[in-house]
């Protein structure tokens, strides 16, 4: 059976890309995001390869996917992003030994009805200005106090997010950081500030810890840049394949709503991928595409299963040529812009039909 859709996941370039963290943040010890399975690439493979590579630990949403590793005798350190939301979960994670990013005074009151000689690894979250999860700043004393009176917890360190670092202009990164930096003077524990953006645009967040996503995978989050304008390389390379080929004369129009008329007499191609797939219907007309090494654009609107492309730069296409739709010759950042959205939405959103190999 021929599939469809394929996305091929280089490992070699995640652990490329892993080294080049480890370039930019030399003396920080690297906790890779694999949440979203991996990012859409298959967090069991993915992080099988991190961990070959000596990755110091990997992060993780939630108990399911950390529960999901643990299964497949992944045995580095992972990290839950958003703790932990019952008494069961607060069991299962020490039982995992899984390490608990702790936001909120209601998920410390779970935790210690474990009891106070629980063996709990604990990470304190705290909100310098993301303000979406996290302690208050001025709760750091407070949380002192609880780590003092449960014995069997161990303080593994204390994060915080960034909510501005891909915008290189945007001081209020600089901001959060002192503000850290502030709230956590004389206490004792590592600290875990830079995500991907952080790493490549802010020295300053790159801390004890650092936790790259987007950058692991060979995708830039700052605008204006690619991954491999980085030394990144592309994880996924995303094809299809055409279906048919047909010439059409000046005037016809294409698809759905007859939303592409042709300019001229034109060549337009299909692709045996669609929205059913994750080509979200936000790409438009003339987003890119490549057909044997050319690129050509789409043509009308997307389809549940099917993409129309203007052949005209490839007028030689032919039924079975393979379709890329991102990959090293067509960034995702690239397709990521011209659909209005970013590169994690394009990774994450792939459908259970498309065909993932490895290699």
């Amino acid at each position: 059976m021929i599939p469809r859709v394929t996305a091929t996941i280089d490992l070699a370039a995640l652990q490329h890309n892993l080294g080049v963290v480890r370039r930019l943040a030399p003396r920080s010890r690297v906790m890779a995001a694999v949440k979203a399975n991996g990012y859409g690439h298959g967090a069991i493979p993915v992080a099988r390869a991190l961990e070959a590579a000596g990755v110091d630990a990997l992060a993780v949403a939630c108990l399911e996917e950390a529960v999901e590793l643990r299964r497949a005798h992944i045995h580095c350190p992972v990290a839950l992003l958003e703790g932990v939301i019952s008494e069961e979960e607060a069991a299962q994670a020490v039982y995992q030994r899984l390490q608990v990013v702790v936001h909120d005074h209601w998920q410390i009151e779970l935790l210690q009805r474990l009891g106070r000689d629980a063996q709990v690894g604990i990470w304190f979250k705290i909100d310098s200005g993301m303000h979406r999860l996290g302690f208050p700043l001025t709760d750091v004393p407070r949380l002192l106090d609880v780590l003092r009176a449960q014995p069997g917890w161990t303080l593994h360190g204390w994060i915080t997010h960034l909510a501005s670092a891909d915008e290189p202009d945007n001081g209020f990164t600089r901001e959060q950081v002192a503000r850290f930096g502030a709230a956590l003077s004389g206490v004792p524990g590592p600290r875990s500030i830079g995500n991907s953006a952080g790493i490549i645009g802010w020295p300053e967040a790159r801390a004890d810890w650092v936790r790259p996503g987007l950058m692991i995978y060979g995708a830039s989050p700052m605008p204006g840049q690619t991954g491999a304008d980085l030394g990144l390389k592309p994880v996924m390379r995303l094809e299809s394949r055409l279906i048919a080929v047909r010439d059409f004369e000046a005037g016809e129009t294409i698809g759905y709503a007859q939303s592409w008329t042709c300019p001229e007499r034109t060549r337009i191609g299909v692709a045996a991928v669609g929205y059913a797939d994750g080509i979200h219907r936000t790409f438009r007309s003339g987003t890119a595409a490549m057909v044997g090494g050319r690129r050509v654009a789409y043509a009308g609107r997307v389809s549940m299963d099917m993409i129309t492309l203007d052949l005209r730069q490839a007028l030689d296409a032919q039924v079975g040529d393979p379709v890329l739709l991102w990959g090293e010759e067509l960034p995702a950042e690239e397709i990521a812009a011209q659909a209005g959205t970013i590169p994690y939405e394009l990774f994450c959103g792939l459908t259970q039909r498309v065909h993932f190999r490895y290699r």
